[in-house]
């Protein structure tokens, strides 16, 4: 497409060259690419106008002042609200494709990983997008709700591949900076609410008013909510008008509870879920409502449950080893961890390895030494994705909520606290290593290393 063809119900230009794509992040740049260079929250897109160039970009839209640079620059007054009609201009087909949107503090990459594979196994090619990156594209862009840009892109290119279906994880993030404006989102899914992300909301009410957008969008038909989350009634009401699906675990007839998953029955089914933790009975709840809600029938879902896996870094089990890898990282999410395992092996101690993240919402840090202290029989405490704090700080943090009388070891290296933990795990010891879960980098400051939980606890059992 030419740029002033783009632009044309935008602003008039003489600039006459094709672009084969639009770009907010230079990560993601294509050649070809139009760069939109956007004032962020702490860095500003000219920053990185030559990254832009470098990756191939042919021009560039900025929101300030024209750009003296290798490519043509053009000055856009208020881009930022123009950026839903860019991407529907330039991807037209991306709002032709069927959107189930998931949102919730936990659970999001389980669910929509679950129903994604549930749908593959009944024959509807689908997309999936979220924390664990995108499927059906090369592009591999790693973030829970990628820019909208990305989005419209990508579903624009599923298109193309014949995909009618996408399922996405929709942050908070991303429903307060608009990312998902003008697509065509059919079913939203609410998984939970809990503390997470105050250091971007401020309070737990603006948290949840902002993920209650998504149930009052024009274009959401059905709703699938959890019964069993405290704010329940209020997803309830905000999504009134909508067709309504709640799951509760009060659904099942029963549960028993096995090394490796669940026995339950459901009805008149009575079949096995073979994954840890009742949050995983919620999200094969939340999964098998939202096929059944897109016309699919139970009697066809329910014998495909057991051929399902759960996500990378979800309650991984490494090797055989009574030990784990989980992306707990919110206080619910390190409790449900720890009760887990306390239920699925009662006769067993339980031992952590967790940090917390810098530069993210302080007030959780001692909320989760007090958890794991509580629930856990020892603790290691390392770095998590420190980026510009001191790892001393969030660890003193973690402490503040760690009875001085408990006995846990320090071990800021998060490669060697690892390492330890595997090697001195003992026969009546369960073992989860929390925080990062699928994550293969880390944070220190200015520099980003390799480092891969799941890689670096199956060496330790090598050398071993």
């Amino acid at each position: 497409m030419n740029i002033s063809q783009l632009l044309i119900n935008i602003i008039q230009t003489e600039v006459d060259i094709e672009i084969k794509g639009l770009c907010l992040n230079t990560q993601s740049a294509q050649p070809g690419d139009l760069f939109i260079a956007l004032q962020g929250e702490s860095t500003n897109g000219t920053d990185y106008i030559n990254q832009a160039i470098d990756k191939g970009c042919v021009a560039i839209l900025v929101d300030s002042k024209e750009i003296e640079c290798a490519i043509p620059s053009i000055r856009v007054n208020n881009l930022p609200i123009y950026l839903q009609t860019l991407a529907n201009t330039f991807y037209n087909n991306a709002t032709k494709i069927d959107v189930i949107g998931v949102t919730g503090t936990n659970g999001k990459t389980s669910v929509t990983y679950l129903i994604s594979q549930l749908l593959e196994k009944l024959g509807v090619k689908n997309g999936l997008i979220g924390t664990l990156g995108i499927t059906h594209n090369k592009q591999l862009y790693f973030n829970t709700t990628p820019d909208i840009l990305t989005l419209y892109r990508v579903l624009h290119h599923y298109y193309q591949q014949d995909i009618h279906y996408a399922v996405i994880e929709i942050s908070s993030h991303a429903l307060a900076q608009n990312r998902i404006a003008g697509l065509n989102i059919k079913q939203a899914v609410f998984t939970n609410l809990t503390q997470d992300h105050l250091d971007y909301h401020h309070t737990l009410d603006e948290y949840k008013t902002t993920k209650q957008r998504l149930f009052t969008l024009n274009c959401v038909k059905s709703v699938i909510l959890n019964q069993d989350d405290h704010h329940y009634k209020h997803f309830l009401k905000v999504s009134k008008g909508k067709k309504q699906t709640s799951y509760s675990l009060n659904d099942f007839n029963s549960i028993k509870i096995i090394q490796q998953g669940f026995l339950v029955q459901l009805d008149h089914y009575v079949f096995e879920i073979p994954f840890l933790g009742e949050f995983n009975l919620l999200n094969i709840l939340a999964t098998l409502n939202s096929v059944e809600a897109l016309g699919f029938k139970r009697n066809d879902i329910i014998p495909l449950i057991y051929q399902l896996s759960t996500p990378p870094g979800r309650m991984q089990q490494i090797n055989h080893y009574h030990a784990w890898i989980d992306y707990a990282h919110t206080p619910n999410a390190l409790e449900n961890a720890i009760t887990t395992l306390q239920k699925h092996y009662p006769n067993f101690k339980i031992r952590i390895v967790f940090g917390c993240g810098g530069n993210r919402d302080r007030n959780k840090r001692s909320k989760m030494g007090r958890i794991a202290s509580k629930l856990a029989d020892s603790i290691i405490l390392t770095n998590d994705n420190p980026r510009s704090e001191n790892p001393q700080t969030i660890i003193n943090d973690i402490l503040n909520g760690i009875d001085d009388s408990f006995e846990l070891d320090i071990i800021k290296d998060r490669q060697l606290a690892i390492e330890t933990a595997m090697i001195t795990l003992k026969k009546n010891e369960c073992l989860i290593i929390t925080g990062k879960g699928h994550e293969t980098t880390q944070q220190l400051f200015n520099k980003i290393i390799y480092l891969n939980d799941l890689q670096i606890a199956q060496n330790s059992i090598k050398d071993t």
